[in-house]
């Protein structure tokens, strides 16, 4: 296996939407195998609401049943903000060829990534369609139809959105943490 589609975030939590871009990264012709990398805590954000180590312990078991899925425990183990430029050079040392999927509601504040020109010429820009945000065509496109914001669910969580494999954990976390 020497190419792979990076996919790093969040997770907070993690929905089907999710899902479909990994169903559709495993599409592009020569990918061997995508690797979800949740965050410790996102470069841009200064909280998460479930912690880190339960958000990669969801995806472990939504994605169990994947072949040529691979979760990667590697920014959550730093412990620490870890920015896309050192995540993508982490990962070069093992694959020769890395897409990096970002959402298309990242293309605006793209060139604000840190080391962002070293980034691009690192990687491969594969953009998630999100909110009718139109992708500029230099970029491969991932078709991603499902509308849903982790940041709303999280407010108004709804199960007919997450994975079913670990649905119910997820809505208790997030009940729990709302009543609070």
């Amino acid at each position: 296996m020497e190419t792979i589609a990076l996919f790093g975030g969040s997770f907070d939590p993690p929905h089907i939407a999710h899902e479909t871009v990994v169903k559709e990264a495993l599409k592009i012709k020569d990918v061997d195998k995508v690797v979800l990398m949740p965050t410790f805590l996102n470069p841009f954000k200064s909280n998460s609401c479930a912690p880190s180590e339960l958000r990669l312990l969801w995806l472990k078991k939504i994605f169990a049943s994947y072949e040529n899925v691979e979760i990667s425990s590697y920014e959550v183990d730093l412990k620490t903000k870890v920015s896309s430029i050192d995540s993508v050079k982490y990962l070069l040392k093992r694959y020769k060829k890395i897409y990096l999927i970002i959402g298309a509601d990242n293309l605006k504040s793209l060139h604000l990534w840190d080391r962002y020109d070293e980034l691009k010429s690192l990687v491969t820009f594969v953009v998630a369609t999100r909110d009718k945000i139109k992708v500029p065509d230099n970029f491969l496109t991932l078709k991603v139809e499902d509308t849903i914001s982790s940041t709303k669910l999280r407010d108004d969580i709804d199960s007919s959105m997450l994975p079913k494999v670990c649905s119910k954990e997820i809505i208790k976390f997030y009940k729990e943490k709302n009543d609070k």
